[in-house]
């Protein structure tokens, strides 16, 4: 029973997740436009990959989720090459085991490429 509670609640958080992201962007975008004296810094490129994929209904920059933060996953993992490509690839074949019970869907619509802008990016954010 528990597991089909969670299992539920992890498609909840993706489908709310897959909806939200094209919000946040329209909602941001209008506001970046209506204060044009206020200026953010640009995305990176490995970010703003974050951001329109399905990532934020799992991760968050510095709060545990259904799975690590962003912040939790660059303090465990050096930015190495092999760390990049390792964890590059967890995203696009999915992973088990290593952060709890929780398996990480596998991403296989993200090219290799994109996959470790995001994995550089992650590890940017190392305190």
């Amino acid at each position: 029973m528990k597991k089909t509670l969670l299992f539920l609640s992890a498609i909840t958080l993706f489908l709310a997740a897959c909806g939200g992201s094209s919000t946040e962007q329209t909602s941001s975008s209008s506001s970046t436009a209506s204060t044009p004296t206020e200026s953010k810094a640009p995305m990176e490129p490995g970010e703003l990959l974050i951001v329109k994929s399905d990532c934020v209904g799992c991760h968050h920059t510095e709060n545990k989720l259904i799975g690590p933060s962003y912040k939790d996953i660059a303090a465990k993992y050096p930015a190495t090459e092999a760390n990049i490509s390792l964890l590059a690839g967890k995203m696009i074949k999915g992973g088990k085991g290593v952060w709890g019970p929780v398996p990480m869907t596998p991403h296989s619509k993200i090219t290799e490429d994109d996959a470790k802008l995001m994995t550089k990016y992650i590890l940017s954010l190392k305190k």
